[in-house]
C-alpha cells in the first residue's frame, strides 16, 4: 500500500513527537535527587548566604534561575572560570589528590542534561538533608593554635597595582614549635552582595611572599640570606598542609617578614588585612624528612608577545636528593592558562600533572599519600607554562601589549611553588616499599611518579638464600 505525501509527513511529525528511550531517561534528572547532592559537596560551602560566592545555590528557587550559567561554568572543567575552582586535568598524570572537590564527567553531564530539559524540581522527599554551616569558622584547615594578624591596608578603586613590603609583625612565640599546617586568609570590608568583576574581585591581596626571622634582645631582626620562606599566599588559595613526617619550624621570638606584597584594585575602595593561622605538631614531634626549599621556575626570562595563544614557557630543575613531591602549585599571572609538571629520569619522561590556571583562584594541589611522586636523586623536573595574550583571556586588559617578567598582574611569573621533602637512601627505599604494599604492586605494574617503585631493589625479600 502506498502512502500519500501528506500521510508520510504525518508519520514523521508523530514520530518526532514521541521521545526516544534515551531522551525519556534524561528527564528523570531532578534538582532534589541529582543536582542538590552535587551542589552540597562542591558548591554550597561558598555559594550560600555568608559565603564567598556571589549568589547562594542552596534551594531550588535560588538555583533554577542560574541553571544555564551553572551548566556553562561546570562545563569549563579545568579552564579559567570553571566552577568549582579545581583545574587539574583528568586525562593525564596523577589523579589522586586530597580535598578534591572537582566534578566527575557524569556529574557535569547530569547538570547539563538537567539545565537543558526543563530544570525539573523533583520530589522533595528525595533531597539530601540540608547542610549546616558555621560562619564563625573561617579556617578551612581547622582552628589554628596561633593566629598572627598583619596590619590593615586600604586599596582605592581604580588605582594601579601596588607592590611593596610591610613592617615586621611579631608572632608572640615563646618556644620553638613545628608547624603541621599554615593558612592565610584575607579579611576585608567588601560587600559580598555587590562584587566587582575585576581580577580577584573578592580580594585586594593578590599574593604575599613571606618568611619569619628571629628578633634579638635589642629588637633587631636576624635575617639570613638563605632563611626558608613559608608557602606563598595567593588569591583564593587553599591551606598548606605539610607532609605528616615533616614540618616547618616556627621559632621563639620570631616575626613575620615580607618584602613582596602585591595588591590590586577590586573595583571598590577596600580596607583589608591578612591573618596567618598556624596549627602545630605535638611538642615532642621530631621531623623524619627534611623540608626541601626549592622551586622550579623562571621569574626573569619571560617574553609574551601580543595577540597570540598557547605561547610556551619552559623551566627545569635537578633534584639534588631523593624527593617526595607533596603538592603541585602552578603560579602564573594574568596571561597564564595552563601548566604541566613532568619528571625526566634516565630515558623515562612522564607527565605528573597538568592543570588549567585562573588568576582569580590560585590553587595548590596536594597529592594523596599513596600517589605523591617519589623521585630519585638526579631526576629532572620540567614545567611547561601556556600563555594566552588575546581577547579570549578575560584577565588581559589589552592583548596588544608585550609582557615580560614582573610582580604586577599584567606582568608575569612562571613557577611551581609546590611543597617537597628530601629523603636519605634508607627513607627513600622504605617509602617505595610502603607504596608497593599499599597499592599491592607487582613487578609489571607501573606507578605514575615513582619510576623505581617496582624495581628489584625495593622488592620485599622473603626467606634466605
Amino acid at each position: 500500500m502506498k502512502l500519500s505525501s501528506r500521510a508520510k509527513l504525518s508519520i514523521v511529525i508523530f514520530s518526532l513527537a514521541i521521545p526516544f528511550g534515551s531522551h525519556g531517561q534524561t528527564t528523570d534528572i531532578t534538582f532534589h535527587k541529582d543536582i542538590e547532592p552535587i551542589l552540597q559537596r562542591s558548591c554550597q560551602n561558598c555559594h550560600r548566604v555568608g559565603g564567598a560566592g556571589p549568589m547562594p545555590l542552596v534551594t531550588y528557587d535560588q538555583v533554577a534561575p542560574f541553571a544555564g550559567l551553572i551548566e556553562y561554568k561546570t562545563g569549563l572543567r579545568d579552564r579559567a572560570g570553571a566552577m568549582p575552582p579545581w583545574y587539574i586535568e583528568k586525562n593525564i598524570g596523577i589523579q589522586s589528590y586530597k580535598n578534591d572537590n572537582s566534578l566527575s564527567d557524569a556529574e557535569i553531564a547530569a547538570i547539563s542534561t538537567w539545565a537543558q530539559n526543563g530544570v525539573l524540581k523533583g520530589d522533595p522527599a528525595t533531597a539530601p538533608e540540608p547542610l549546616t554551616f558555621d560562619d564563625s569558622l573561617k579556617w578551612k584547615a581547622g582552628e589554628p593554635d596561633l593566629v598572627v594578624k598583619l596590619p590593615e591596608i586600604t586599596k582605592l578603586a581604580g588605582t594601579p597595582d601596588w607592590w611593596g613590603e610591610l613592617e615586621p609583625v611579631p608572632t608572640g612565640m615563646t618556644e620553638d614549635r613545628y608547624v603541621k599546617s599554615v593558612e592565610v586568609v584575607e579579611v576585608n570590608d567588601v560587600d559580598m552582595s555587590n562584587l566587582a568583576g575585576t581580577v580577584g574581585g573578592r580580594y585586594i591581596f593578590h599574593h604575599m611572599l613571606w618568611m619569619t626571622a628571629e628578633i634579638d634582645d635589642e629588637g633587631n631582626l636576624n635575617r639570613g640570606m638563605f632563611d626558608a620562606p613559608w608557602p606563598v599566599h595567593e588569591v583564593g588559595r587553599n591551606a598548606d598542609i605539610f607532609d605528616d613526617n615533616t614540618g616547618r619550624l616556627l621559632k621563639a621570638n620570631s616575626a613575620i617578614v615580607s618584602d613582596s606584597i602585591h595588591l590590586h584594585s577590586n573595583g571598590v575602595d577596600t580596607t583589608g588585612h591578612l591573618e596567618i593561622g598556624f596549627i602545630f605538631h605535638d611538642r615532642d614531634f621530631e621531623p623524619k624528612y627534611r623540608d626541601s626549599i626549592n622551586f622550579t621556575g623562571n621569574g626573569v626570562d619571560i617574553s609574551i608577545v601580543p595577540n597570540e595563544q598557547n605561547q610556551e614557557l619552559h623551566a627545569y630543575s635537578i633534584l639534588q636528593a631523593h624527593t617526595k613531591i607533596v603538592s603541585f602549585e602552578p603560579h602564573l599571572h594574568a596571561p597564564g592558562s595552563r601548566m604541566c609538571l613532568e619528571a625526566i629520569w634516565g630515558h623515562q619522561i612522564e607527565t605528573l600533572a597538568c592543570a588549567g590556571y585562573d588568576h582569580n583562584w590560585v590553587r595548590t594541589y596536594q597529592f594523596e599519600d599513596s600517589a605523591a611522586p617519589l623521585l630519585p636523586e638526579g631526576t629532572i623536573l620540567h614545567i611547561t607554562g601556556y600563555m594566552d595574550n588575546t581577547d579570549s583571556n578575560i584577565n588581559i586588559p589589552d592583548p596588544r601589549n608585550w609582557q615580560g617578567s614582573g610582580n604586577r598582574s599584567v606582568t608575569n611569573m612562571f613557577l611551581d611553588l609546590g611543597i617537597r621533602v628530601s629523603m636519605n637512601q634508607e627513607q627513600f627505599l622504605e617509602a617505595m616499599e610502603e607504596r608497593q604494599q599499599v597499592l599491592n604492586l607487582g613487578p609489571n605494574d607501573h606507578v605514575v611518579g615513582c619510576p623505581l617503585c617496582t624495581a628489584t631493589l625495593v622488592s620485599p625479600i622473603s626467606g634466605e638464600d
